[in-house]
């Protein structure tokens, strides 16, 4: 029998492992009266987001902003940061699925979780129990880099000691595995949990 496939695998959390409602932040809109998409453009306005991925505003900091960006749309900061609040208190659903098979595959080699987060990631992971369900965890946000830079898939292998080219990326945005792949790494480009099973089958035989 030859070598498994990959040596390690680096897989996204947010809409892969940790799926959020579709619906919910443009729910917390609509409760307030507020345009579909207010909160959203708030908080993910590219320059703020980027900002918060790399670490140069913390997740409380990254928080504060969009709530003082948002003041004169809500028609006062008290309102601006009971919305931010309750966006804050929003949860994700995590993928049984996805965590039983990325268990299953860390018997054979590292699994690495790599995402373009805030500050607060670590936290919510032991919320969710997860704090012990990677082999290594590359926050963007404590590295001060973000994908699809080619230096988070190298520095993400390297928690492991494993080449790039010895590792597969999952991640549900496709620029992002574009990037990972013109890094020498072999790049899935996630749809769904049994897709990803019928990938690595050759790892868990």
């Amino acid at each position: 029998m030859g070598p498994p496939p990959f040596a390690a695998v680096l897989v996204d959390f947010d809409g892969v492992l940790n799926l959020w409602d579709p619906d919910g932040m443009s729910a917390l809109d609509r409760a307030r009266g507020l345009p579909e998409g207010t909160l959203a453009g708030a908080a993910f306005e590219d320059g703020l987001l980027e900002a918060a991925v790399t670490g140069r505003l913390t997740d409380e900091e990254w928080r504060a902003q969009v709530a003082v960006a948002l003041t004169a749309t809500c028609g006062s900061a008290d309102r601006a940061r009971a919305l931010v609040g309750e966006w804050s208190a929003l949860s994700g659903r995590i993928d049984a699925e996805l965590l039983d098979l990325l268990g299953a595959l860390r018997v054979r080699v590292p699994v690495v979780l790599v995402s373009n987060a805030t500050t607060r990631l670590e936290s919510y992971l032991a919320a969710k129990g997860l704090a012990d369900a990677f082999d290594a965890v590359f926050n963007t946000s404590r590295f001060g880099i973000a994908k699809p830079d080619p230096r988070v898939f190298a520095e993400a292998a390297r928690l492991v000691g494993v080449p790039v080219e010895r590792c597969l990326f999952v991640d549900d945005t496709r620029a992002n595995v574009s990037a990972a792949t013109e890094a020498g790494l072999t790049g899935h480009h996630y749809r769904g949990a049994a897709e990803l099973r019928a990938l690595v089958g050759p790892l868990l035989g």
